[in-house]
């Protein structure tokens, strides 16, 4: 007997366990109300995290850690699951995962029959590398930029199957873009099939013109796949919007769920080529569960995505966007023109959210970055990639700007030791 069958041979007997409705959109249970004035609310934001005192974080961007009235109601998830134990796991256990698949839907703006909950952006988006329907002499097109991991499984399809990579290079600084549009575009030909492309460049912060390069892209017959890691609960946008045919970002980031947490947005008609990472009794029905056979996982994490965006509606996403966009452009801004200093970060708002890069020219990124955490008590990361050297800047919306003066402060007084 499969699962299904199960869930339904069982029916009203579920209805017996007090776990079963879960409160999925419940109030974050806090110590004080959230004040309506800007600095007092991030102030009281701020009061949400469990924060270290050993420096200041500023590498947000592999993992946002979770805020304590998240954290409290994950703790819960888990207690709970623990305790129903298979008893859940046979019952509502999907039932809860599709009611958050439809909110995280509604989030980002596409049909919940369009959209798996998976583990990750690497995960999501190499799936659709490694079920696409290759070819021998196909090409695929994407940036030295992009990350690492997607790059690497492009090669392996590229040794499995014989397909052609053809790799551009972003500017981190373009004039429009209409620059970047024609960089993916002089590299399409008859044999393109897919284009990889960030909406967030994940080592600069760069926002690229997805809808753009989609729309240019389809003209061609060419299919567009968006890695959008560092985007879901960073900045409001809609993926619908983007007329793009695929779609991957990662909710441990910005949206700061629990680490395992990600998403994948296929479109409708594109969802029955798409070969299965595991097989799965869906198989032959050409709808999107069928990508998503994952075996036995942490379920409790699934029902922390509604927290993680319980607490994502406190702030309100177009006042988290601009709080993050002002802490980024307050350090920027302040480093752009000492000399030595390279920001890698173009200086257009509307090219950049919260994420940033800096370098220093006679210092190499690793070295910086050991010097700001052993010197200064700055956590950053070194990025040291293709045109791109320096340290990645990623603050959260519990940064404050004292602690950005501690930053600009660190990076004026490295830039001056020539």
């Amino acid at each position: 007997m499969d699962k299904r069958h199960f869930l339904k041979k069982l029916g009203s007997a579920a209805l017996i366990s007090p776990f079963m409705t879960l409160p999925l959109q419940a109030e974050p249970k806090t110590a004080k109300p959230y004040p309506k004035t800007n600095n007092a609310f991030w102030e009281r934001i701020r009061a949400d995290y469990e924060l270290k005192t050993d420096y200041i974080n500023l590498e947000n961007g592999y993992y946002n850690l979770i805020p304590k009235p998240t954290m409290q109601r994950y703790m819960e998830h888990i207690s709970m699951v623990n305790y129903e134990a298979s008893f859940y796991m046979r019952t509502v256990q999907w039932d809860n995962k599709d009611k958050v698949r439809d909110r995280l839907a509604a989030l980002v703006g596409v049909s919940p029959d369009t959209l798996i909950i998976t583990r990750n952006t690497t995960e999501s988006l190499d799936m659709v590398i490694g079920g696409y329907p290759w070819k021998k002499g196909d090409e695929a097109i994407f940036a030295y930029q992009d990350y690492g991991a997607m790059q690497d499984h492009f090669k392996l399809i590229a040794k499995r199957y014989g397909v052609v990579n053809r790799i551009i290079s972003l500017p981190n600084h373009p004039d429009s873009d209409t620059d970047i549009v024609s960089l993916y575009e002089s590299q399409i030909t008859p044999k393109t099939r897919l284009l990889m492309v960030c909406h967030m460049v994940n080592i600069t912060g760069q926002l690229l013109p997805i809808r753009k390069i989609c729309d240019m892209a389809h003209k061609y017959g060419v299919e567009v796949m968006v890695d959008g890691a560092h985007c879901v609960g960073h900045f409001d946008f809609s993926i619908q919007d983007l007329n793009c045919d695929y779609y991957g970002s990662s909710l441990h980031k910005w949206l700061s769920a629990p680490l395992g947490c990600g998403l994948l947005y296929v479109k409708k008609e594109h969802i029955p080529k798409i070969w299965p990472l595991f097989a799965d009794y869906t198989n032959e029905i050409p709808e999107i569960k069928r990508l998503n056979h994952t075996g036995t996982i942490p379920v409790h994490n699934d029902l922390a995505i509604a927290d993680a965006m319980d607490y994502l509606e406190i702030m309100g996403l177009k006042r988290k966007e601009e709080r993050l966009r002002f802490l980024q452009f307050y350090w920027s801004d302040a480093l752009r023109d000492v000399e030595h200093i390279e920001v890698n970060t173009p200086k257009d708002k509307t090219r950049s959210c919260g994420i940033g890069n800096i370098g220093i020219t006679h210092i190499k990124p690793a070295q910086l970055a050991t010097t700001l955490l052993q010197e200064f008590k700055i956590f950053t990361v070194a990025i040291d990639q293709e045109n791109v050297q320096g340290c990645r800047i990623t603050p959260n919306v519990y940064t404050t700007t004292k602690e950005l003066d501690v930053f600009i402060s660190a990076m004026k007084n490295l830039a001056a030791r020539v």
